[in-house]
């Protein structure tokens, strides 16, 4: 997966700009990357996925098929709701991204068997990660069109 492709449409991300479904503000999505790759990079723990152990095979093969996430999707980690924003500013809440982007490469590199805990699909490996992100991220830079 290529961030630096991500980074370039982020660019095109502006306070105003309107999200094609969802009630997410800009900020607001940009927030939500980082907090999903803080749990990827040992930055902030998920204790628990919300599904049980017997079902993270199904959930993976889920993960890494070929379908995008779906619209409109409530994780129930966060509810239902905006969550409180934590940055003064949209170019603040990037830079945030960007940097926690860098921590979760350095993190592999000196974790490489780690598998940090996703919320919905257990605990996920480097690539699984990756896969996850990409979809994550795809998901909602078309919700915003900026892909």
């Amino acid at each position: 997966m290529n961030f630096e492709t991500f980074f370039e449409d982020l660019i095109n991300l502006k306070p105003e700009t309107k999200p094609l479904w969802g009630i997410m503000t800009p900020q607001h999505m940009v927030e939500h990357l980082t907090l999903a790759v803080k749990s990827s990079n040992g930055k902030f723990s998920v204790d628990k996925c919300l599904n049980p152990p017997e079902k993270y095979p199904i959930l993976k093969k889920i993960l890494l098929g070929p379908k995008p996430l779906p619209k409109n999707f409530i994780n129930p980690v966060l509810g239902e709701g905006l969550q409180p924003l934590i940055f003064n500013s949209l170019d603040s809440a990037k830079d945030e991204l960007k940097l926690q982007i860098k921590e979760f490469f350095n993190y592999f590199k000196n974790n490489p068997n780690n598998e940090p805990i996703n919320a919905t699909f257990g605990p996920l490996n480097f690539n699984e990660w990756l896969v996850f992100h990409k979809k994550h991220f795809t998901h909602h830079f078309t919700q915003f069109g900026l892909m």
